[in-house]
């Protein structure tokens, strides 16, 4: 039996909506608690390490440098490859009220699964006495 163009299109569009909200709950588990690491924080550091390379004659401390400056470099590089947190939000805020009304999703459960407040009202998802 072939799907009718309705169903087809709210299949669609509910891959769109799952793609948006695993985006974002993704890129939210990547973060660390604690202050944000930017480029500039890190590329602060890479600084620092390259000044104590020049100045350290000691060859313990030369290699923990070095192993620093390699973990430094690849906070960079996963910093440049992961996606701008602010446009995933953008994208979660438009589309996770429908999803979770279709779903039966929670205001407790998007919060459990470290959804911020803030960004639940921005979705219009409020918090009811069941959860």
């Amino acid at each position: 039996m072939a799907m009718s163009a309705e169903h087809k299109a709210a299949l669609v569009q509910g891959r769109k909506e799952a793609k948006a909200i695993k985006s974002y709950l993704e890129a939210l588990a990547a973060r660390k608690p604690g202050r944000p690491v930017t480029k500039d924080s890190v590329e602060k550091k890479l600084a620092s390490i390259d000044a104590r390379l020049k100045e350290e004659r000691d060859p313990l401390r030369r290699v923990d440098l070095h192993q620093s400056r390699i973990e430094a470099e690849g906070s960079l590089t996963s910093l440049s490859d992961t996606s701008d947190i602010d446009s995933l939000e953008k994208e979660f805020t438009k589309v996770a009220k429908a999803y979770a009304d279709r779903k039966g999703i929670s205001y407790a459960a998007w919060r459990g699964a470290g959804v911020p407040a803030a960004t639940l009202k921005k979705a219009g998802i409020a918090r009811t006495r069941r959860g």
